[in-house]
């Protein structure tokens, strides 16, 4: 069975793009564009590894993050963030994230690192 990734971005073009990339390499793909609901979906859909946009509104890409890596359940889940920003690793690296990865992707990279965590 096709390991489960979720991308979370408030971007739906970027949603869409990494989307239709990840699923060509044989991975299942949900997408969710409002940061609010991430927990919620990950009850619900149980991911191999989740995809997270650091600068979104409502609630940040770091802050998530340090929500499921409070709770047991969800603290193992690996976690690749992604950002433009110039300070994405540092905020990456210090909420817990596993990978991190700048924009714009090079995707190869994204997929050695996607395959490296599962």
């Amino acid at each position: 069975m096709a390991k489960k990734i979720m991308i979370c971005d408030d971007d739906s073009g970027i949603l869409e793009m990494m989307a239709m990339i990840i699923e060509e390499y044989g991975f299942e793909v949900f997408t969710e564009a409002n940061s609010v609901n991430v927990l919620k979906d990950l009850e619900r859909e149980k991911p191999d590894l989740l995809l997270l946009d650091i600068w979104m509104p409502i609630l940040s890409g770091d802050q998530i993050l340090k929500t499921i890596k409070a709770e047991p359940k969800f603290s193992s889940l690996p976690v690749i963030m992604y950002s433009a920003s110039t300070e994405g690793f540092a905020i990456a690296q210090k909420a817990g994230a596993d990978d991190y990865i700048s924009k714009p992707f090079d995707m190869n990279d994204l997929e050695a690192k996607i395959t490296a965590l599962l």
